[in-house]
Order: structure tokens, then C-alpha cells, then sequence
């Protein structure tokens, strides 16, 4: 069976995500901070029939990050790694003028020295899969210029950029960086708490964008999920 690490997974697009693998016949390592919510999408996802290893800890801790690799390597290997957990830097989102310093830090420290130290963690056994897949989830706020969203859409940014180096420097593994779009989650509900999300999609419609590029394998670069749906019908470039 494929063995997939998902980060964020107790929840959101994360969990929607890993359930649709379970589906697939994946095996699971999850990573959340919170263990209790963890444990219950663990226990919803061995439902599905997969085999499941849930590690809760924080992506910013290197022995955290090693500790799912490890998990990954005793399920048999490892296929798929995908950085969904994210920090805003600010809860909620402010100016830039506003934003503490300490919390862009905390931004990029999550979303992209964190996801490059998994990287560099899982790379071996990405290698050895024979087609080994990084998912790094990006965000529009990384492209769009949209007030409040700096600090969080450049630590976006960043990752994009890490995403397409990446690519360049090691052809042996896919890499995508893939905006979901938005969301109805609770990282939004932290970002934008006056604002209920009810007119926002559920994580789980934007999943067959992902599948899709499971299914397809185009070369490595950057996708945005609308337009991955939008255009089902045409395929994609495989790599």
C-alpha cells in the first residue's frame, strides 16, 4: 500500500484529504498539535481501512518531524508528503504595521522552515519510493496582494519558491505547491473571525483537485485547485 505523511490532519483539508486516501487503500502518518482531536480523526480514517499512525507534536520540533518519518518508514516507506499545517502570525490577521515580529517569525518557522526540514527528512524515502510526491499546500494570499494577509502570504510566497527549487534540485521526486482557494476551515475562522465562512466551500470539494493530480502526475510547478476542477476534462501534461 502507499504510505502518505499528512501534516494538519485532525481537521480542515488536511483531514478531508486523508480521508480520501483511506478510500484509495493509502496508509496514513498524521501529524496534528492537538492529540485529541487527532486520535479522533485517526480512529474515523482506520474505519475506512487503512492503517493509520498518529503523531501528534508540533512540525516546528525536529524530533517531531523525525518521529513521522520514522512512522512513515515502519508502515513501509513513503510516497506522499504533504505540508498542510500552517500559522498565520497573527490571530486575528492584522496590518503589517501591526503585526509583531515574533509572529511573522512563527509564520515562515511553520509554514516554510518547518515543511523543508520534513522535506529534508523524508527525502530518502521519497527517493526510494520511485515516485515520490511533495504536496506543499500553498495560498492565493501568496500571489494576491490582500490587506491584513502579508505576513502569512509571504511565508505562502516562500514556500512556493522552496517548492520550485526543490523541484529543480532534485528531479527524482514531484513537487507541487497547490492553492486549495478558499475554505470554510478554522484556520480562516482564526484569521477572519467576524467573518463566518458560511459562503466558503468545505475542505472536502477541493480534494478531487488533489486526486486529480495524483492520478494525472504532471511535471512539478505550482496549481491552484479551482483550476484543476474547472478543466477536468483536459488532461494534464504527465511528467
Amino acid at each position: 500500500m502507499p504510505v502518505a505523511i499528512i501534516t494538519g490532519a485532525s481537521k480542515g483539508l488536511g483531514r478531508a484529504l486523508g480521508a480520501a486516501l483511506a478510500e484509495r487503500g493509502w496508509d496514513l502518518v498524521l501529524d496534528a498539535r492537538t492529540a485529541d482531536a487527532l486520535k479522533e480523526s485517526a480512529r474515523e480514517l482506520t474505519g475506512l481501512g487503512a492503517r493509520v499512525e498518529a503523531v501528534a507534536g508540533d512540525v516546528t520540533e525536529a524530533g517531531h518531524r523525525a518521529a513521522l518519518v520514522a512512522a512513515a518508514r515502519d508502515l513501509g516507506g513513503l510516497d506522499l508528503l504533504v505540508n498542510n499545517a500552517s500559522a498565520l502570525g497573527a490571530e486575528p490577521l492584522v496590518r503589517l504595521d501591526e503585526l509583531a515580529l515574533d509572529g511573522l517569525r512563527q509564520a515562515l518557522e511553520t509554514n516554510v522552515v518547518a515543511a523543508l526540514g520534513l522535506i529534508r527528512e523524508a527525502l530518502p524515502l521519497l527517493l526510494a519510493s520511485g515516485a515520490g510526491t511533495v504536496i506543499d499546500v500553498s495560498s492565493d494570499a501568496a500571489v494576491e496582494a490582500y490587506e491584513t494577509w502579508g505576513g502569512y502570504g509571504a511565508s505562502k510566497a516562500a514556500l512556493d519558491q522552496l517548492s520550485a527549487v526543490l523541484a529543480v534540485e532534485e528531479p527524482g521526486i514531484r513537487v507541487w505547491a497547490v492553492d486549495p482557494g478558499d475554505m470554510r476551515t478554522g484556520l480562516y475562522e482564526a484569521a477572519v473571525p467576524d467573518d463566518d465562512g458560511s459562503g466558503r466551500p468545505d475542505p472536502g470539494t477541493v480534494v478531487p483537485a488533489f486526486l486529480r493530480l495524483l492520478d494525472e502526475g504532471p511535471a512539478s510547478g505550482r496549481y491552484v485547485a479551482a483550476s484543476l476542477l474547472d478543466a477536468a476534462s483536459v488532461p494534464l501534461d504527465a511528467r
